[in-house]
């Protein structure tokens, strides 16, 4: 199985928005939840402004419950030390925050925790001895889904307008894929190793599709949402997606702890009036987000490694 890992216009101005620092995470008649400060178009801020749509979500969320929404901004980082589910169990045992959005639905992300304690991760209002000491961590429990998030192929400009059916029509195109993701263990593992050859491993955060842009690699597979985030930034892009979606994906909801069980319950009826409603696609386009309905299962139970090989 095969660990997930992670990674417009203003909604700031929403009623009942507040972008604590610190907040008491029972305060009464409010709904604390953190987000990362750095994934847009999911959510971050810049100075005082905040975006994205696992805000605006959290926002409607907080609306149906009657509550006034408090955000706890973190900050997550992608080097190969840190481990994001130890340090959102963190924030949320060390009460920073009721939910944490956003939070990929995996079975092995949820349930009683791997380790016993783990450090906080960087946090709006931290203090340097929080970033030093250990926090006991409690076992986790999801809401129920409300965004489907898929790994499409993307296409460099000397391949747009290619129709792409499966990935064995990247057999004979120089491919570029971020090293130790889901993304790089489905393109190395295809049809038995078809694609190893075209291959080019690249450490994240390395301009993958700026060098796409540039012409070093002509396709890749990544999460649709790391797309979008390039589109926002550079809207002249000719980069493209292709429209194919690789079979495996994951759900995204809230997470809390398991002693949350009455919250998740309101939550979860409150999801369902949102999808019910269709509200859910206005949000995502006004984040510059593409939006898929969650798909089922909720939770994601395991990756084998004939879906890794296939399509």
């Amino acid at each position: 199985m095969i660990a997930v890992r992670r990674s417009i216009l203003s909604l700031a101005g929403l009623a009942g928005i507040t972008l604590a620092s610190m907040v008491p995470a029972r305060a009464e008649g409010t709904l604390t939840v953190c987000l990362d400060e750095n994934v847009p178009p999911l959510s971050y801020k810049q100075g005082k402004d905040a975006r994205g749509f696992d805000l605006g979500v959290a926002q409607a969320v907080a609306l149906r419950l009657g509550r006034s929404l408090a955000v706890q901004w973190f900050e997550s980082k992608l080097d190969n030390d840190s481990n994001p589910t130890q340090q959102i169990n963190a924030l949320l045992s060390d009460g920073r925050c009721q939910l944490v959005a956003g939070y990929p639905l995996v079975a092995s992300t949820l349930g009683e925790p791997e380790a016993e304690r783990s450090r906080l991760p960087g946090y709006d209002g931290a203090k340097p001895e929080d970033r030093r000491r250990w926090v006991r961590l409690h076992n986790l429990i999801a809401s129920r889904a409300y965004r489907f998030d898929p790994l499409v192929v993307v296409l460099g400009p000397r391949l747009a307008g290619r129709t792409i059916g499966s990935l064995s029509d990247l057999k004979e195109v120089r491919l570029g894929v971020e090293e130790h993701t889901l993304a790089d263990a489905i393109l190395m593992s295809y049809g038995g190793g078809l694609l190893i050859g075209r291959i080019t491993h690249i450490a994240p955060g390395r301009g993958l599709f700026e060098r796409m842009e540039q012409g070093d690699y002509d396709a890749t597979l990544v999460e649709l949402h790391s797309l979008d985030a390039y589109r926002v930034r550079h809207p002249d892009t000719k980069l493209s997606s292709s429209g194919h979606y690789h079979s495996i994906g994951f759900n995204t909801g809230f997470v809390g702890l398991a002693s949350e069980v009455p919250l998740i319950a309101d939550v979860n009826a409150a999801i369902g009036e949102m999808l019910a409603e269709d509200q859910l696609p206005a949000l995502a386009q006004a984040a510059g987000l593409t939006y898929l309905p969650p798909h089922g299962p909720d939770i994601l139970a395991t990756i084998s490694h004939t879906q890794l090989r296939g399509d």
